[in-house]
């Protein structure tokens, strides 16, 4: 229960914007929600059609769906969302959800150039995939099945047809190529590069192999050429996958941000999951939106949710030096610079530690520099404006040599700009200063290649996004190769992309887990492969200091898959996740369960590695920090039964973990405190991952009340919103546009899983609120609460973040209740109340709360909605 002090806050008003434009939608929208349309799950596969009819709900069949076991019901449409209380209580109805957008794969692609041999992969070496290629898993014999935008089947390395005989066997197009989703946004087909990361066929020109390029591969498609599509789609596509005898199925879809458990898509996933069909699901790339911002259908329960890590290698590209004994002097770029024959360089500045080096205007003596290899130091004003004043003087090709520390991918919107290392930069200015005839030639062939280490290989990518879901569950799960990832491409684009998103880390842990099954066949499926790959997964540090805390599990899960010791591991743990909750719902005492699969007896030891601790809110604003999320070395303590002990062939042991959350650690940061309980034996170390809140989620304000007006990025916020926000009491026709509608930016400071807006009397205050009410199961009036009848209901709301979820808006363009009755003329407020996570709904102190100004309803009779 929330303290008095928290409570009084709740009783604070915020400001919402009333204003007089009518939007797209009738009732309700957001950028994840999709208006009236609805999936509704039914106890039979039969769509209530009388039922509807008695209540008067009019509605749109979209899909219709019926597999037993599964998921039985359909997507619609309701012709006024007034009706979604009737719906709901149709007879036969179990829930009814509201269809989510899913946001297109987006993933950040480079182009390549060149026809060269990489090589040893280096994502394989990370997660031993190599060895296992080497022993010949590969992966054949295991149907997988790909849920994306679809796929290049003509690509050569893919097998080059579709069907019966091919890589690519099977699949279906839900959608077509003009499909859109009614949302535009063209972002690139990720589905051919996913496609290649699972099967790709190691004879290619580039020496890149799929992780499992035997198996048989099918492409459920849900995307047209361009927009986004809807979680209804994919719960077909889902459907479909299952009915085809899918043994693995992949979904490189994480940007449809709600933070709960609750949605169709994550609900059918985790039942499919529980049949034994193991779901690969991308955890999303909204790192820099923070934590408590999961993404779904990765949030099923059951589903396997993975984050990205960073590749440990790049391949950049070489300039040949002629004119003087030097080696080839990397430029980090992916594509080479097309500049034919040996090109002169010139450099800005003869001083090698000159901080402003073309910074200002050229001196008016310059050469024109069309014709030559411009070199500048890195310095310290941005590369645009050094860039802009280089052009000026005609140049084509730059080379930015860095000082020394800062050797990395630079975009400044230009394919012949690069950045070189500090020492091959200084001595080309040396040679310049001399007057040697330095020319640079940048081939085309394989020499034009070279690998080279990442500064973050090896770590979480930062783009990836951050658990836990907002009830709590452990996403994401675990991590796969994601970052800088070179796959497969359509043909007619260039065949061979780099590209990285959790959308590439995902196919790999789906090929991953069908060299598990060809090894193992189906013994080890569902919860269980997860867990498997969750023991056995290698941890990750903050960063590559010497002494770096372990990253947070909020973004890594359990770690880094490591593929060859989960398929060969003689040691088996469970559970492989531990959810401590949060402070009133703390459970200090788990036991882990260690059995001995080999053929002798094994001594074992175990111990605790903390991981940092994630400090997910930023206590002076009560908003989420944004990530990077801040990480603290304030750990729990955990004690164990036993820390040593002996077990025989076959033999299971049980040990309790007794943990105390961190101390000292500030709970308005609400610190996700976690780690890893180390169970080792020999050259064999497996964990039990482990995650709590050192605070009581039921504190966590779910509502802004501050006065502070924030902008949205979305451009379908309308224009000069705040201009038209009403502060006073005002009377609206409910005739064409005039009518109100509540907008709130950013208001939704947290996920909250039950919004209602009643109308209550002009005269009504806050302050008249009692702790508690009863509620009547028939309209979801609260009883005690004097409200003259509920408007709006919502349910399992994802909290707004200025990124990706700006702003939620409700449209009030009749005037009526819920049940479809007229509102009569007169003077009202809408009381908005949001329930804060692990609240009772029954229990007023458990929402907080926004009292709209005076609305007065001035409607002709028999009002219909605009």
């Amino acid at each position: 229960m929330a303290s008095s002090s928290s409570t009084a806050s709740r009783r604070s008003t915020f400001l919402v914007l009333f204003v007089f434009f009518s939007l797209c939608v009738s009732t309700a929208s957001s950028t994840n929600l999709t208006g009236n349309r609805f999936i509704v799950e039914m106890d039979q596969s039969t769509i209530p059609q009388t039922s509807g009819a008695r209540r008067s709900v009019g509605f749109d069949v979209h899909k219709e769906f019926n597999m037993d076991g599964v998921f039985v019901g359909a997507s619609l449409t309701l012709e006024n969302a007034k009706d979604i209380h009737a719906l709901s209580n149709a007879q036969g109805v179990k829930a009814v959800r509201p269809a989510l957008k899913v946001t297109r794969p987006n993933p950040i692609t480079r182009p390549i150039s060149g026809n060269f041999s990489l090589g040893v992969e280096s994502t394989h070496v990370m997660t031993g995939v190599d060895k296992l290629h080497d022993q010949g898993l590969t992966g054949k014999g295991i149907k997988i099945g790909i849920i994306d935008t679809g796929v290049d089947y003509t690509h050569p390395a893919l097998g080059g047809g579709f069907g019966p005989g091919f890589k690519i066997a099977g699949g279906y197009d839900f959608v077509g190529d003009a499909y859109d989703g009614e949302y535009k946004l063209f972002a690139p087909p990720s589905g051919t590069h996913v496609t290649g990361i699972v099967g790709a066929d190691p004879s290619n020109p580039y020496n890149i192999s799929g992780v499992a390029y035997n198996s048989t591969l099918s492409m459920y498609r849900i995307f047209g050429c361009a927009g986004d599509t809807t979680d209804d789609i994919i719960v077909e596509a889902l459907l479909r996958g299952v009915d085809d005898g899918q043994d693995i199925l992949s979904l490189s879809i994480g940007d449809s941000t709600d933070g709960w458990t609750e949605g169709t898509a994550s609900v059918v996933v985790s039942r499919i999951s529980s049949m034994g069909i193991t779901v690969t699901v991308a955890a999303g790339n909204d790192g820099p939106s923070g934590a408590w911002y999961s993404s779904s259908p990765g949030n099923a329960v059951d589903a396997i949710s993975v984050a990205s890590v960073d590749n440990t290698m790049i391949f950049i590209h070489n300039a040949t030096v002629q004119g003087a004994e030097h080696d080839p002097i990397p430029y980090y770029s992916l594509a080479s610079f097309f500049f034919e024959g040996p090109m002169p360089i010139y450099a800005t500045s003869n001083d090698t530690t000159v901080q402003d080096d073309a910074c200002n205007a050229l001196p008016d003596d310059t050469p024109d520099l069309s014709p030559y290899v411009v070199i500048v130091r890195r310095g310290t004003c941005d590369f645009p404006v050094k860039q802009a004043n280089i052009m000026e003087k005609g140049a084509q090709a730059v080379l930015f040599y860095d000082n020394g520390t800062d050797f990395d991918f630079i975009d400044i919107g230009n394919n012949s700009a690069s950045i070189i290392r500090a020492e091959d930069g200084e001595f080309l200015v040396k040679e310049f200063v001399a007057g040697t005839p330095i020319d640079l030639v940048f081939p085309q062939e394989p020499d034009g290649v070279t690998p080279w280490p990442t500064a973050t290989g090896g770590l979480v990518s930062t783009f990836s996004s951050y658990g836990p879901s907002n009830d709590f569950f452990f996403k994401p799960s675990i991590a796969a190769p994601g970052g800088n990832i070179m796959s497969t491409f359509p043909v007619n684009m260039g065949s061979y992309i780099v590209a990285s998103g959790t959308s590439m880390a995902t196919p790999y842990l789906a090929g991953s887990l069908a060299l598990l099954m060809q090894l193992k066949g189906h013994s080890i499926v569902g919860m269980d492969a997860r867990t498997l790959f969750e023991a056995t997964s290698k941890v990750i540090p903050t960063s590559k200091d010497d002494g770096a805390p372990l990253h947070t599990v909020t973004q890594q899960g359990a770690g880094l898959i490591n593929v060859y010791d989960a398929l060969y591991v003689t040691t088996s743990i469970s559970p492989g996740e531990l959810i401590l909750n949060d402070t009133a719902h703390f459970r200090e005492a788990h036991p882990i369960t260690i059995q001995n699969n080999g053929d002798s007896a094994r001594d074992y030891t175990v111990s605790h590695s903390p991981a940092a601790t994630a400090l997910t809110i930023d206590p002076d604003t009560g908003l989420p920090a944004p990530g990077p999320v801040p990480q603290s070395t304030a750990y729990a303590n955990v004690s164990f039964s036993q820390t040593s002990f002996t077990l025989s062939p076959g033999e299971v042991h049980t040990i309790t973990a007794q943990f105390t959350p961190p101390a000292g650690a500030d709970p308005l940061s609400y610190p996700v405190y976690s780690g890893f309980i180390q169970i080792s034996t020999g050259t064999e170390q497996l964990h039990v991952s482990y995650m709590g809140l050192a605070a009581a989620l039921l504190d966590k304000q779910t509502l802004d009340n501050s006065s502070v007006v924030l902008t949205s990025n979305s451009q379908n916020s309308g224009q000069d919103v705040q201009a038209r926000a009403v502060t006073d009491a005002h009377n609206y026709t409910f005739i064409g546009d005039d009518y109100p509608s509540m907008q709130f930016r950013q208001g939704l400071m947290f996920g909250t899983p039950l919004v209602r807006i009643d109308l209550v009397n002009s005269n009504f205050s806050l302050s008249t609120l009692p702790p508690t009410v009863s509620r009547r199961q028939d309209s979801g009036s609260a009883a005690a609460v004097p409200i003259l009848g509920p408007v709006y209901q919502f349910t399992y709301l994802a909290r707004n973040d200025n990124l990706t979820n700006p702003f939620y808006f409700v449209n009030f363009t009749a005037p009526l209740f819920s049940d479809g009755t007229q509102i009569p003329n007169g003077m009202y407020r809408y009381l908005m109340r949001t329930l804060r996570v692990t609240g009772n709904p029954n229990n007023e102190e458990d929402y907080d709360e926004y009292l709209s100004p005076a609305v007065g309803f001035n409607a002709p009779a028999n009002a219909t909605a605009a």
